[in-house]
């Protein structure tokens, strides 16, 4: 399974991203549009991303692409699944889906940004949107815990 990060604004939720990828053996982990990377420019560690990370960016293979949407568009291409994580009209939960070892291979899961989630042109072209349902007052979770739950749910 891949992990797509959309303009993720946060370094302390993209560092919580990479260290509870590695522990869920996650493949790799792309890094779209401003989502920032584990070292600045200078080639130096980020201190509020290397502070939740703990040194997951090492272990964690990850790349820095512009636009979600071409990464997404390629792929599906190369035949992999897009589940968008997303709160939209035709998502379903994420409790729904029920994947078989195999299937994790070629499995991309896309988590938007902290405030504007997920473009309605990328929730188009994904297979599945999936959601968490929320029971309490709150819509939403926090992008670090909601990749955690998901994630591991899918590998059940």
């Amino acid at each position: 399974m891949i992990v797509l990060l959309h303009n993720i604004r946060s370094l302390y939720n993209v560092g919580s991203i990479f260290r509870t990828a590695d522990g869920a053996g996650i493949e790799k982990i792309y890094l779209c549009g401003i989502t920032p990377e584990p070292f600045d420019r200078f080639g130096k560690p980020r201190p509020q991303f290397t502070k939740v990370s703990l040194g997951a960016e090492h272990f964690v293979p990850w790349e820095h692409v512009a636009s979600t949407t071409a990464l997404v568009r390629r792929l599906k291409k190369e035949e992999y699944a897009i589940f968008a994580i997303e709160q939209a009209k035709h998502s379903v939960s994420h409790k729904s889906v029920k994947l078989e070892q195999k299937d994790l291979k070629k499995i991309a899961i896309v988590f938007g940004n902290e405030v504007r989630g997920l473009s309605p042109a990328l929730l188009k072209i994904a297979d599945k949107v999936l959601e968490i349902p929320m029971n309490g007052e709150k819509e939403s979770l926090n992008v670090g815990v909601a990749f955690g739950i998901v994630a591991y749910h899918l590998q059940k």
